[in-house]
């Protein structure tokens, strides 16, 4: 599946025809701000698994627009980088093998 990393996204985001693909639920709801003070009541599907060029990682995900983005928390548990001259996203040069999580 193709999706968009939301460099300015903590969280990651599916779409409702996505979390009914994959079988899906919403397991509960929370208000989310936004930048110009709106508010908005979300869903927020149970747990996901998020795979990266062979890295994964479980989230939950907020359920709304029309496509995929991969938040910030994701990829900095899978520590990819992005690699903004060639459009990318690459795993953290320090740690070409595996991520390493900062505690």
């Amino acid at each position: 599946m193709e999706a968009l990393v939301g460099t300015g996204d903590i969280r990651t985001v599916i779409p409702v025809k996505v979390l009914d693909k994959l079988g899906l639920s919403i397991r509960t709801y929370e208000t989310n701000n936004y930048a110009n003070d709106e508010q908005q009541k979300v869903g927020i599907s149970d747990p996901i698994i998020i795979e990266i060029q062979g890295r994964k990682t479980t989230r939950d995900a907020l359920v709304g627009g029309d496509k995929v983005i991969i938040g910030l928390t994701a990829l900095k548990t899978l520590d990819f980088v992005v690699d903004y001259e060639n459009l990318r996203l690459i795993p953290n040069p320090k740690n070409l093998d595996y991520p390493v999580f900062r505690i």
